[in-house]
């Protein structure tokens, strides 16, 4: 049986991404139940500088570790947001981000 893939909106992508940046200013779990995990489908793609691109939910999962290993706290600039749309799946959101780094308590 084939699984049918529903196309999203470029607004639906836009919401998905607010809702990753937003869970990661409120330091939600990478994994588990309600996860930032559950918000990639599984053969995503997310880069992040000097980490790279991770391809899947398994290299996005250790990604957000290793990066989040070294953050102990996140505030993104939401009015600054530059949002490039391509027509297709790809969503380009460039973001200011406030952090502190340390280990999250």
């Amino acid at each position: 049986m084939a699984i049918a893939r529903q196309s999203m909106t470029d607004e639906q992508r836009k919401s998905v991404v607010l809702e990753y940046l937003k869970a990661i200013d409120r330091g939600d779990p990478i994994t588990g139940e309600g996860s930032l995990l559950d918000l990639f489908a599984d053969d995503a793609q997310l880069y992040y500088p000097k980490w790279g691109l991770a391809n899947g939910k398994a290299q996005i999962g250790k990604l957000l570790a290793d990066v989040g290993g070294t953050v102990k706290a996140a505030q993104h600039h939401y009015a600054e947001f530059n949002w490039v749309f391509s027509g297709g799946d790809t969503l380009v959101c460039e973001a200011d981000l406030t952090f502190a780094l340390g280990k999250a308590e």
